[in-house]
């Protein structure tokens, strides 16, 4: 058996690692029995969820509830977090209502996606401007590339005896991280001359961005905002929906040991391997839940269209399955229905036991339980 290639690591963890290879790395590292097995398993389950989310002539029905759902995962595995109430009364309140703490930090993740996604389907390809357009709608901040004297380091956490010990630097210096983002982006969008599955090809984009780590803080949520944004960039989803982080976060240790395992031992095999089981499983799970929201709008549509006083029973249900918390507002400000009425009628629909009325601080919300039960699973 022909031994692999060797691929550089990373000599001192303490210094900048400067000599982070270019892309591409080399076909044999991505290119075995094992991990073409598990690709082929990633691409199946991913395909599957594309065909069935296309046929939704609602797709606010997803981009609303699995985009949220998304948000609050990558957000937590930075150690943000915020409850499900939190965030879909969050998510309702109007501009001149005030969001903060954890929610909005969510909600920021959430902005970054759509942002970003809107940017690309202007932009003939990904940029550097596409990065700092994530990063500053993530943080909030017109901060750019770190600037060189940035001491920037990775070290372990905990309370261990290597809490505090340096995991990793990443490269500094005048002018590195911009040629180094530079090739990332020229391995991304040149598939002639790089043709590495889409899958594959996302995972070591992936893995480069955080090596390379452009940016003081947030190198994480953005490098997760581009795994979606790329898959939607390759035609392998409509809409940025792959619920991905939820893998991530309920994995992390395997994450960042996968993540390390190619800057000090060259693995890229394990770490290919756990993005693909990370697509596949999150494939899955996403096409399980709109199925699930599918049939629970279903349902709740027979119980509407039952009660004859309701006018529109298939816009009305619509509204409610849209996000998780629905207010009076959500039915009166493209005035589908009048004031008076939309109050009737979520009221009515508290009656039927579909929505569950809450007051919190003076505001008036309607929670879809079914709904809100799917997402929380």
């Amino acid at each position: 058996m022909p031994t692999p290639p060797r691929y550089a690591i990373n000599p001192n963890r303490e210094l900048p690692w400067n000599g982070l290879p270019e892309l591409p790395i080399a076909p044999e590292l991505w290119r075995t029995p094992d991990i073409l097995e598990q690709l082929g398993r990633a691409q199946e389950a991913l395909g599957r969820l594309h065909g069935r989310s296309v046929a939704i002539p609602n797709q606010g029905l997803l981009i609303n509830t699995i985009s949220l759902q998304e948000a609050k995962a990558s957000s937590a595995i930075e150690n943000i977090f915020t409850t499900d109430d939190e965030l879909y009364r969050a998510f309702s309140a109007t501009a001149a209502e005030q969001v903060a703490g954890p929610a909005k930090e969510v909600l920021r993740y959430r902005e970054a996606l759509w942002s970003g996604y809107a940017y690309l389907a202007e932009a003939p390809a990904f940029t550097r401007d596409y990065f700092l357009r994530v990063f500053r709608e993530i943080k909030q901040t017109g901060e750019g590339i770190r600037p060189p004297f940035s001491e920037t380091i990775i070290r372990q956490g905990g309370s261990g005896p290597n809490a505090g010990k340096a995991v990793y630097t990443p490269p500094r210096g005048a002018g590195i991280l911009e040629a180094k983002l530079d090739n990332l982006l020229a391995f991304l969008n040149d598939d002639e001359t790089h043709p590495v599955p889409p899958l594959l090809k996302m995972a070591i984009g992936h893995l480069q961005f955080e090596a390379i780590h452009p940016f003081r803080d947030g190198n994480g949520r953005t490098g997760r905002v581009f795994n979606i944004h790329y898959l939607v960039r390759k035609g392998l989803l409509d809409y940025p929906i792959l619920y991905l982080s939820r893998y991530i976060a309920e994995h992390k240790e395997g994450y960042y040991s996968a993540l390390a395992g190619v800057t000090q031992r060259g693995d890229w095999a394990t770490w290919l391997g756990y993005m693909l089981r990370a697509v596949e499983a999150t494939a899955r799970l996403t096409f399980e839940k709109i199925n699930r929201i599918l049939a629970a709008r279903d349902a709740v549509l027979a119980v509407v269209q039952a009660e004859r006083s309701i006018r529109r029973p298939e816009l009305l249900t619509q509204k409610i399955f849209t996000q998780p918390v629905t207010r009076i507002r959500h039915l009166t400000e493209d005035r589908s229905y009048s004031l008076n009425t939309a109050r009737d009628y979520l009221n009515k629909l508290v009656e039927l036991q579909v929505l569950e009325k809450q007051v919190v601080k003076g505001q008036l919300y309607y929670l879809n339980r079914e709904l809100y039960a799917i997402l929380a699973e």
